[in-house]
């Protein structure tokens, strides 16, 4: 094994707890709001799919593509983050 493969191995992390908490609530709500797909999800919203696969993974989040989902599901912050610790 190279010495470029041990650091790169070295620098994979595992993802915070929180940001999976929220990836967990952001499948729920697609999955309860009746899409089975998160493909079938984004296109209907017009949301780039494979940048929703990964907020759903909890790999890529911005605030502003959150928000856009909220507002899909006509939530707030407050309503969203009441049971995630």
């Amino acid at each position: 094994m190279s010495e470029f493969s041990l650091v790169k191995k070295e620098k994979k992390t595992a993802l915070d707890k929180r940001i999976l908490k929220i990836a967990k609530k952001l499948k729920k709500l697609r999955i309860d709001s009746g899409f089975k797909s998160y493909e079938t999800f984004a296109n209907e919203y017009g949301i780039n799919r494979v940048q929703y696969w990964r907020m759903e993974k909890g790999t890529n989040s911005t605030l502003t593509s959150l928000f856009i989902v909220l507002d899909i599901h006509e939530l707030t912050l407050k309503e969203f983050f009441s049971d995630i610790e």
